[in-house]
């Protein structure tokens, strides 16, 4: 089974995914990791799309039950009909950016206040996430996901960023255990 996790950044997508894979014998893609160049600091370089996807299918298609968590609008046609669930995590702007910026502090700890680059990054970065729920930006944007949803052929599951972990990895759960039955 191939499940997609979406949303926005902060919403939680990736620690649902590595919650998932923890409890299942799902393997979890975070696609940061195919973004991406390994850099230090991190989220410097981007690597081009036909590679990125290219990496991606390799690992999409070693694993029988994949996760993958991230927003793949942009990756191409193909991506919305790969997968058997999408799950799309939706949480409130203030709360988001407010974990944002402590991911963003325990990321770079001392260089957030001392690297200039790093703080520019950071403030450029959190600038384009405050971005997400107005409907006229062009990136990454609540109106892009859910036009995408739309485009997506399988079953969309949506669940709120609020919800505790657990009770979000037990839906999710539930829902691939439905989807089994279904098959079976």
């Amino acid at each position: 089974m191939k499940i997609l996790l979406f949303g926005a950044s902060g919403s939680g997508t990736t620690t649902l995914g590595n919650e998932i894979g923890k409890r299942t014998n799902f393997k979890h893609l975070d696609l940061d990791d195919y973004y991406w160049k390994k850099t230090i600091p991190p989220f410097q370089e981007k690597i081009p799309l036909a590679e990125r996807n290219k990496n991606l299918k390799v690992d999409f298609k070693k694993f029988e039950n994949v996760i993958v968590s991230g927003s793949m609008v942009s990756w191409g046609k193909e991506w919305e009909t790969a997968f058997d669930l999408a799950i799309f995590i939706q949480l409130e702007n203030k709360e988001r950016i407010e974990r944002l910026k402590r991911r963003e502090i325990e990321r770079y700890g001392e260089k957030l206040a001392t690297n200039n680059i790093i703080q520019q990054n950071s403030k450029a970065f959190l600038e384009w996430a405050d971005q997400y729920e107005n409907p006229n930006f062009d990136g990454r944007s609540l109106k892009v996901h859910n036009e995408w949803i739309k485009l997506l052929d399988c079953e969309v599951l949506k669940l709120d960023g609020k919800s505790e972990l657990n009770n979000n990895a037990e839906k999710v759960l539930s829902q691939i255990k439905n989807i089994v039955q279904q098959r079976a």
